[in-house]
């Protein structure tokens, strides 16, 4: 990268340069982003191929737990990478976390499965998925933080919004890397070990994205500041110590990260188990519609990011929250009528109730011995939603109908009876429907997402930014928003609600809109070096 520099002597960025800066640092996190996807998406097949067990559900809720484990360490990552971001710099650690995060993810592809070796397969899984969180967790915080210090005062939205962008181009490159190998392989081989060609394909896109940040110079705030010698010794100590930061960090964790995550990964990843399950809908054909949505909303994150710059960080996130409160659950109930219409008449003409009696031993991680534990895990496997009642023994009533006990083939019989289809009918689907809702719900992470990077690098002091941006933001997302998927699955499994875990994202959001609302400041007039 070239070198410039104003009339005062300070290196001053040209528009090939911020090209460049953009460019490799959103083409990194694409990658990076695209590494944790591909997980997600398979992982209900890897939950048999690692976790297997006589119950489909409790195999892909350990699946899902380990998607969750990954985000878990993220905050260990943000505070190493942190820590090494403030003292050497913010280039050359977050070449290490790209490294790292390809790496981990190539031996992903090279795994042994369960039937091959045991209880070591899943252990050398969650490993592997944990140096994932661990490079992730430095690699955010680099990426915004160098562009954000490199852009022009005015257009530090606009220019990190890329960031975010890059986000959902992970997740839209994870998508079509997926589908084509599924397009080319049969169901079995893809099954057996065309499941691993997306884990491996890391390995060429970590070399182009590593080409491509060596030619990159570190950040010019960075290098004022090392050359004043005002970087922080200890950068952990100094967060903790800068007088207000821990009430900044406790705002960006509660008020800014934890919302706009949830927001994010229901739009993805709850929209994907939702038009599986309760809509039965084929995992190829979900995931379609899902980057149809997410492909025509997305530039939406640039324009958000444009927009904060001109009227407000605060104003568009909260308006953000606000909004996704009252659309979640008008969005989910469209994206059911388009993909299944009949499954609505159906619960609509003959909802069903399961009484169960008080000594029912149903486990969601655990084979179900019982006759109510078979029930419930009948119904959940089928994606139909039901309510319970208390009772002296077992008994299932699908509108008029009503079944002791539990037998399979009855219970099936009766269902179809009723009008629940075992699989959604392509002459009733409407993919408008479908695609209109998810591009909805990523028109709200944009508006929430969008300028995020901004936010969070204009809240803290430069000489300690790596490590108190990177720490309260990879809390609130590796916790509130990589857990997500399991938590909001175990509800609706406990529940027998389809639409019941939505009421986390909701209770989550409602939380950040609260705190963003009454502590955060709003910092987009500001200068980077008055900060």
């Amino acid at each position: 990268m070239a070198e410039n520099a104003d009339a005062t002597g300070e290196y001053t960025p040209s528009s090939a340069d911020m090209r460049l800066v953009i460019g490799a640092s959103s083409l990194g996190t694409v990658f990076e982003w695209y590494d944790f996807f591909v997980y997600g998406i398979l992982a209900a097949l890897l939950g048999s191929l690692f976790f297997p067990s006589d119950n489909p559900t409790a195999a892909t809720l350990a699946s899902l737990a380990t998607f969750g484990a990954g985000f878990g360490v993220r905050p260990l990552g943000a505070l190493l990478f942190g820590y090494f971001g403030d003292k050497i710099g913010r280039k050359y650690t977050f070449l290490v976390t790209i490294s790292l995060m390809g790496a981990a993810t190539a031996l992903i592809g090279f795994l042994p499965t369960f039937a091959s070796v045991g209880i070591w397969a899943p252990v050398m899984l969650v490993t592997l998925r944990l140096l994932q969180g661990l490079a992730l967790g430095g690699e955010y915080g680099g990426a915004a933080i160098y562009v954000a210090e490199h852009a022009p005062e005015g257009k530090r939205g606009q220019y990190t919004s890329w960031i975010q962008l890059s986000v959902v181009g992970g997740f839209l490159l994870a998508v079509v890397m997926v589908l084509a190998c599924r397009a080319v392989l049969s169901e079995a081989d893809f099954n057996a070990w065309g499941w691993r060609i997306p884990f491996l394909s890391s390995l060429l896109m970590l070399a182009v994205s590593l080409y491509i940040r060596m030619q990159l110079n570190e950040s010019p705030v960075f290098r004022a500041m090392k050359a004043a010698g005002t970087t922080s010794r200890n950068p952990i100590a100094d967060s903790l110590r800068e007088p207000g930061n821990i009430g900044r960090i406790l705002v960006a964790l509660f008020g800014v990260a934890a919302g706009l995550t949830v927001i994010y990964y229901t739009s993805q990843f709850s929209t994907l188990y939702f038009l599986q399950g309760a809509a039965r809908i084929e995992e190829a054909e979900a995931l379609l519609y899902m980057a149809a949505g997410a492909g025509i909303a997305a530039p939406l994150y640039v324009v958000c990011g444009w927009l904060s710059d001109r009227v407000g960080r605060k104003k568009l996130l909260l308006a953000g929250y606000a909004a996704s409160i009252l659309l979640l659950f008008p969005m989910f109930h469209m994206m059911a009528d388009g993909a299944n219409p009949a499954l609505g008449r159906a619960m609509a003409s003959a909802p069903v109730t399961l009484t169960l009696p008080a000594n029912c031993d149903y486990s969601v991680f655990g084979k179900p011995k019982s006759a109510c534990a078979k029930a419930i895990a009948f119904l959940t496997k089928r994606g139909v939603s039901y309510s319970s009642a208390d009772g002296d023994t077992l008994s299932i009533r699908i509108g008029a109908t009503e079944i002791s006990g539990f037998d399979e083939g009855t219970y099936t019989s009766a269902l179809s009876a009723a009008g629940y289809p075992t699989s959604a009918d392509p002459a009733e689907k409407r993919p408008w429907k479908i695609i209109f809702a998810v591009a909805i719900l990523v028109a709200l992470s944009a508006m929430t997402y969008g300028q995020v990077a901004a936010i969070l690098v204009e809240m803290f002091p430069a000489r300690i930014r790596y490590t108190s941006m990177s720490v309260p933001y990879h809390i609130g997302s590796g916790y509130f928003g990589g857990f997500l998927p399991f938590i909001t699955q175990y509800i609706v499994v406990q529940t027998g609600d389809a639409y019941s875990g939505l009421w986390y994202t909701v209770g989550v959001v409602t939380l950040a809109l609260i705190v963003s609302a009454i502590w955060l400041p709003e910092t987009y007039r500001k200068r980077l070096d008055e900060i």
